[in-house]
Order: C-alpha cells, then structure tokens, then sequence
C-alpha cells in the first residue's frame, strides 16, 4: 500500500483552514499531519476536509494552543496521545493504518527564547519533554512506524542558516540536539528527509520577524520525517514545499512529504 505522508505546522487550522485545504487539492497527499492546530477537536473545520476526499481524523486539541491532528483519505485509527513530561498539553497523536504501520504525530515544545533551564522553565519542559519521549517504552525498538511533526530542532549544521551564529539560540543549542539525538538512537530511527537529501542547506521554517523571508533565506529545518529501520528502505520522494510559506497570510512553516512504497 504506496502511500504520500506530509507534515505540517498550520499555525491554527481554523485561521489557515483554506490553506490547508489548497495542500490538500494541489498535493493531494494520502495522510496529512498537522501541528500547533490551535483548536479543541470539535471545532476543527473537519467537513472541509472530508469534502475534499479525507474523511478520516484523528486529533487531540487545546482552546487556543497545542493540537495535533492526522487528516488522512486512508482508513486510520487511533492509537493513543501521549502527555510526554506530563504538561497537560495536546502535543501527541497515533495512528495505526489497516497495513499495520503506526504513525506519531509530534508538536514538541518550543522551548522559549533563554537557552537554560534555570532562567527559563519552557527550556526545562522542552528537555523533559524530548527526555520522556527518549524513554517512552513504545520507542523502544518500535517496529514498522513512522514519527512525524514540528520537532523544533534543527539538528545539523546544514539545517540552519548559520551554525556558529544559532550554537546558543533555542533550536539549535548542543543540549537540544544531543538529547534530540537520544531520541532518535532509543527507535534506532531513521531521518527520512536527510536519508532522501543527504547534502545541503535545508530549511522548514522561516521567521515572522524577517520582513523579506525568502531573499533572506535564515531558515532552519524544524520539522522532521523519521522511520524506523525495518521500513525505511521504503521511503523516497522527500520534499519541502517552499512555497506554502509565501502563500497568502501563511504558517512560518513549510509542509514537508515522504512516500512510502509498502
């Protein structure tokens, strides 16, 4: 069952429900993850969806914050949300598909502006929260999964426009990438996205703050595609869809895609 997977930090699904639905025309992806929705479940614009052939939703929400939902033309069902660090926030949705493949959806903490625990307690939560995920018992040589989301760290140095000027910004500091690190060797993971591009500045995201984005081009890639080992090999086709961050009053995210031929 070949399958399109693309993930997504709309910003609000309901502020940005057009655009969501203008992915879900042009790109046409089988399975759309979404993250930051903003919204409780009930008030997702759902319907919209499934006129446009993605009838099937799985979600946790929050009044305002948080959320995460999985759109998909797939039959999909749910397996789980996690509260990872126990914050008490929608950060984490699963899904199994009827071959069997299990799909995390993940809105990990941003973690603040002050790269230290002690100043800022958002940065503490973002490394509990990434250390729970790390020792979570289902990450423990999970088998024929995927994880997905808005991780919001760019681990490599070609991830972010400049490395030696983001070592001590939140995103990007060697704590959150070591630990990020951690996550990924718990699930034996695979980074599909840099398993597809190997070499390169990447980038999925791109500042509010910057008055001209693309010519300035100081991105950094936060969201991630990740696989474990027994179905990586059946990944190909990773992308990043630059232009959704120039589309009318867009996310400061980018969505980014993955096949997989299984």
């Amino acid at each position: 069952m070949p399958f399109t997977l693309a993930t997504w930090n709309i910003n609000s699904v309901r502020l940005r429900a057009d655009l969501v639905a203008r992915l879900l025309r042009e790109e046409a992806p089988d399975i759309l993850c979404l993250q930051e929705c903003k919204s409780p479940v009930d008030k997702i614009p759902a319907s919209i969806f499934a006129a446009l052939g993605y009838p099937h939703m799985i979600a946790r929400g929050q009044k305002g914050y948080n959320g995460v939902a999985i759109l998909s033309k797939l039959p999909i069902e749910e397996a789980g949300a996690h509260d990872f660090a126990g914050l008490g926030h929608a950060r984490h949705i699963a899904g199994v598909l009827e071959n069997g493949v299990t799909i995390h959806n993940f809105y990990v903490p941003a973690g603040g502006d002050v790269p230290d625990r002690e100043r800022n307690e958002k940065f503490g939560q973002k490394l509990d929260y990434l250390a729970d995920m790390r020792d979570w018992g289902k990450f423990d040589a999970p088998e024929k999964s995927i994880l997905v989301g808005d991780l919001n760290i760019a681990p490599r140095e070609d991830d972010v426009w400049s490395h030696k000027q983001l070592l001590k910004v939140v995103s990007h500091t060697p704590v959150e990438v070591e630990t990020l690190g951690s996550v990924m060797e718990a699930g034996k993971w695979v980074d599909i996205t840099r398993a597809d591009i190997p070499d390169g500045q990447l980038y999925s995201w791109w500042s509010y703050r910057s008055p001209n984005w693309d010519a300035a081009d100081k991105g950094r890639r936060l969201d991630h595609v990740w696989a474990t080992p027994d179905i990586a090999p059946a990944a190909h086709g990773s992308r990043i869809l630059r232009d959704a961050r120039g589309w009318e009053k867009p996310s400061d995210h980018a969505p980014v895609f993955a096949s997989f031929d299984l």
